[in-house]
Formats: C-alpha cells, sequence, structure tokens
C-alpha cells in the first residue's frame, strides 16, 4: 500500500477538510476518499452534501509520500480540518 497527501483548493471555508494523509493502493483510489474515514467519492448528488469537502475526485491532488506494509486496506491516517 501506499502513503498519499491528499488536497484541495476548492472548498476552504470553516468546517472544512483541506488536506489528509491516506493510504491507498493508488493515487486515483486517495482520490476517492473523503477525510472523514466514511465517505467515499464520487456519491450521486442526492446521497450526500460534501460541504466539509469536494464533490469530484478531480478537484483533489495527491501525492504519494511513502509506501507501508502495516496497512492492508485503505485508511485515512490524518485529517486536517478548520473548524469555525
Amino acid at each position: 500500500m501506499n502513503i498519499y497527501k491528499i488536497t484541495q483548493t476548492e472548498n476552504n471555508g470553516y468546517d472544512t477538510y483541506d488536506s489528509a494523509i491516506v493510504v491507498a493502493k493508488s493515487g486515483e483510489e486517495a482520490k476517492k476518499m473523503h477525510p472523514n474515514g466514511k465517505d467515499k467519492l464520487p456519491k450521486e448528488e442526492s446521497d450526500y452534501n460534501y460541504s466539509s469537502w469536494v464533490n469530484d475526485p478531480k478537484d483533489v491532488t495527491a501525492v504519494k509520500v511513502g509506501e507501508t506494509t502495516y496497512y492492508k486496506k485503505p485508511k485515512v491516517l490524518l485529517a486536517s480540518f478548520n473548524a469555525g
């Protein structure tokens, strides 16, 4: 598994995530992860309002920062949340 830093600059108000450190198989998989660790992108518009993140994985940047053999499944390790 790879370790990625994911970031977004589309939604930067209060109560939003700006970045996270995640474990994923690929950068594309990392871009589909939500920093809350529960939700995945993309979702149907009627399913969930991603007001705390982005609605589209194309708005996420994923940069590989390392590799791990410890984690076997995708996981959010750390998230940056801007509370307001």
